[in-house]
């Protein structure tokens, strides 16, 4: 963790956008990596419905639900004790009514304890998205590519590359910005396009698949440490390759454990003398 311990507030976000700084940000899912990305210093962290394809094994993000997103963010936030903590609304957590909207929200500040939520959606959602804010929960917005309409949308694709849909996400930035929004997330668009839409904002950007213009950039923590070797977004960089080295090292474990050099005789405490033999004396007498 940093040496200032102060958590970072919301205000970080337009400090670091008029200060040019950008904003660093990672997805985390349990206590021990958010404790590790909040000790690296990173300014906010993420708790994605991404978990449900990097942790549970699901195609896309359509199966998490509330609880599983109280669960994670709980975890996360226990942990966070400088970084600001955003939680994913999760599908039709907030799309059936304004009502369930906020009190789904609610439920991920109170329950999740994290600072504020992100959905993902345009003007259609200004009506569910003022209603949150009205209820005194701060709110990111998140256009492009939105996983939660992957089935609409045909699949992980690049969103906004003809004029008339670029003029749209604008538009929709726009909207968002007015309503309250304090951030937004711009995910799988061109990067000219990113880095337009970034400057027209007053409010930060957060690119992800965008380019290098955004405000900010944000990542998955299993594409950052590559966890995976079975997928990578095209967008992301692998920091390290911790499947390769937990792959070895846990092979590494398995064949001390077969030749018995685990665990060795530091890794070993064994009973006072005068205890061991006054055990043994016993025993044979049970033996008896």
């Amino acid at each position: 963790m940093s040496s200032n311990s102060t958590p970072n507030s919301i205000s970080i976000f337009q400090t670091k956008k008029e200060q040019q700084i950008p904003i660093t940000m990672v997805t985390a899912y349990d206590y021990t990596s958010a404790a590790i990305a909040d000790a690296a210093g990173m300014d906010t962290i993420l708790v994605g419905d991404s978990l449900g394809m990097v942790m549970l094994g699901h195609p896309n993000t359509l199966q998490v639900n509330m609880d599983m997103m109280i669960y994670h963010s709980k975890c996360v936030s226990q942990a966070a004790t400088k970084a600001f903590v955003i939680s994913d609304m999760p599908f039709l957590s907030y799309q059936v009514s304004v009502e369930d909207a906020v009190r789904n929200a609610g439920k991920l500040v109170s329950d999740g304890g994290v600072d504020a939520v992100k959905l993902e959606g345009g003007m259609d959602f200004l009506p569910v998205i003022n209603a949150i804010l009205r209820a005194g929960i701060p709110v990111m917005g998140h256009l492009g590519l939105t996983p939660q309409s992957v089935l609409q949308l045909g699949g992980f694709k690049m969103q906004a590359r003809l004029a008339d849909q670029a003029l749209k996400l604008l538009d929709d930035a726009f909207s968002l910005q007015e309503a309250g929004c304090f951030s937004i997330v711009l995910e799988s668009i061109p990067s000219n396009l990113a880095a337009y839409v970034s400057k027209q904002l007053q409010i930060p950007t957060i690119g992800i698949g965008a380019g290098n213009q955004c405000d900010g950039q944000v990542l998955v923590w299993h594409d950052v440490l590559g966890l995976l070797n079975n997928f990578r977004p095209s967008f992301a960089k692998a920091y390290d390759d911790l499947h390769g080295r937990i792959t070895e090292a846990l092979q590494t474990y398995q064949n001390e454990v077969k030749e018995r050099t685990f665990p060795a005789e530091q890794h070993c405490r064994d009973m006072e003398e005068s205890e061991w033999q006054m055990f043994l004396h016993e025993a044979q007498h049970m033996e008896e």
